[in-house]
This record gives structure tokens, sequence and C-alpha cells, in this order.
């Protein structure tokens, strides 16, 4: 019974009724965040009121919530609750808002749509451009910290999970992978370079969700190095479909210009080992992130439902 289970959840294609679940918790996770970011961040009254004008343009201009999803969706898995680990959920979000903020920024990669919408530097220019987003890094610090206001949350496990998450923003996480992937511009660079950038730049504080999530409910050893594992392999799987999509995807569809990469000599995985064998990494990685948790019951569902939409997702 048990294998047959394992082969049903290793099917990769989303059926209607799966998708329509998946919608249902995707939409009803994210409103639990949106209305918590809201009252997390000061409103457009404060002073200077420009600042939180940007920080709230960006913050709100329609993301998928993944990476906060994915944070309550382990803690669920391992027997904790959503309300217990939301502030960490929304600094998670806050971190990637601003990353996404510089990434757009004509000293990076230049781009003036985000979401369908004008980036941040086209709006409000490029100066409260930067500042909005280190106003968004800095501030999600103070929100995780009022994680302990939980009294659920352990303290040493939220010190852990700032650890977490600053390693996985900073040098050796999102700043390193996004450095090398800048330098790599224009340059023929080694499977093992795109490996690392992908890895760093986008996996790093995919796999800090899934962690945060799972330490905060005081999961035990084991627990946490298959969610780690699962992370690993849908940071990097999202990042491969995003390299296929700015190849090949709609640009209506994902609010963003298509063939940016290509432009710009991007190292990516359809330029370096071609779009076939980026699609079969890709299905690869949903198997392994699928393999990762099967040990789990059935509170894993959402994790086994998102590892399947990441590969078809189209924006």
């Amino acid at each position: 019974m048990g294998s047959l289970r394992f082969l049903s959840r290793m099917r990769m294609d989303l059926n209607k009724k799966e998708k329509a679940q998946l919608k249902e918790y995707l939409d009803s996770r994210k409103k639990v965040v949106d209305d918590a970011l809201d009252r997390y961040l000061p409103s457009t009254d404060s002073y200077p009121k420009v600042i939180f004008e940007a920080a709230r343009y960006s913050l709100f201009a329609g993301g998928k919530r993944i990476r906060p999803v994915l944070c309550m969706a382990a803690a669920e898995t391992c027997g904790g609750r959503v309300e217990d680990v939301l502030p960490c959920a929304c600094a998670l979000e806050m971190i990637h808002t601003y990353s996404l903020i510089h990434d757009d920024l004509p000293a990076m990669d230049d781009d003036v749509l985000r979401r369908g919408k004008p980036t941040s530097h086209v709006v409000f220019g490029e100066g409260i451009a930067v500042l909005a987003g280190d106003a968004l890094l800095t501030d999600a610090f103070r929100i995780l910290a009022s994680e302990g206001d939980a009294s659920n949350v352990n303290p040493r496990d939220l010190l852990s999970v700032i650890q977490e998450i600053g390693i996985a923003a900073g040098f050796f996480g999102m700043i390193g992978g996004q450095t090398v992937d800048l330098n790599s511009e224009g340059k023929d660079v080694d499977y093992e370079t795109l490996r690392y950038i992908h890895m760093h730049k986008t996996g790093a504080l995919i796999k800090a969700s899934m962690r945060s999530g799972a330490i905060l409910s005081g999961a035990a050893q084991k627990k946490l190095s298959a969610l780690t594992a699962y992370g690993e392999s849908i940071g990097l799987l999202f990042q491969i479909v995003d390299d296929i999509l700015n190849v090949e995807g709609d640009a209506s569809i994902m609010g963003k210009e298509t063939g940016s990469d290509t432009a710009r000599k991007k190292a990516t995985y359809p330029s370096i080992v071609g779009l076939e064998l980026a699609r079969k990494r890709a299905a690869e990685l949903v198997k392994e992130a699928l393999s990762s948790i099967d040990s789990f019951d059935d509170r894993a569902e959402p994790l086994r439902l998102i590892a399947r939409y990441m590969a078809e997702r189209k924006s």
C-alpha cells in the first residue's frame, strides 16, 4: 500500500481537482499573509510618506507569497500553528521583495516591469527604490524578532531562525548568488557556477523558509532534514522554471518581459544545457522533492501539490 501511495504522489501533472485544492490553499494563505503585512508595515500616513508608499507599492504588487506559504506549510507539516510563524513568514516576504526591488534597478537587471506594473525605480526614482528595498530588509528583522511575542515559540529556536534567515539573505546566500550572477554576465560559465548562482540567489531563501517554519514548530532533526532536502530541491526547481519561462513564457501572463536573460547574456539552464535538458532537470527535482517528504502524513499534502505546481507554473 505504501509503495502505491508513493507512486501516486510521484505523478507530475496536477489534475483539475488538485489544481482547485491548491488554488484554494494558496489563496487562503496569501490573504493571511497580506492582512498581516498590512498590519506590520507602517501606513502611508507615516512620515516621510514617500518611503512608505514605495515600500507598500512593491510589497503589495501581487506576488504569490510562495516563501511565506512554504514557511507556514512546513510549520503545519510539523504540527505547528500558522499564527505562531506568521511574523517570520511576513519577514521572508519583505526580504524577498527587497531583493526584487534591487534586482530591477538599472545597475542590476534594469527591468521596467514587475508583475505587470512599472518597477519601483520607474515610479519613485532610483534613490527611493534603493531606500525602499533597504527599509524592507531592515524592518523584516524587527518583525521577525516580534516572533518572540508568540507564547508557543522557543526563544532559542527564534534565535536560530534569525541566524538562518540572515545567512540566506547575506554573503553566503542571496548576495553571494547575485554577485556571481552579475559577474557572470557575458561570460562562459560552467555548470557548477550556474548551480551556485541558482542555489544561492534563489534557493537559499526558499530553503530557509522551509527550515524556519519547521524550527519554530519544534521539528525533530529527522523531519528538519527531510524538509531541508525538499527546500533545496524546489529552490533550484523554482529558478530553473524561471529560466525556461524567460525563454518561452507568455509575457502577458508573467507580467514582465521575456528574453531579457538572453539579451543580457546571463548564465541560465537553457543557455548552458539547452531547453530540453533544463525541462528534464526540472522534472527530476520534482521527484526529488516528493521523495524527500514521502514519510510525512497528509499534513504535507500542500507541499506535495506545491512541488508539482512549481514545474508547470506559467508565471
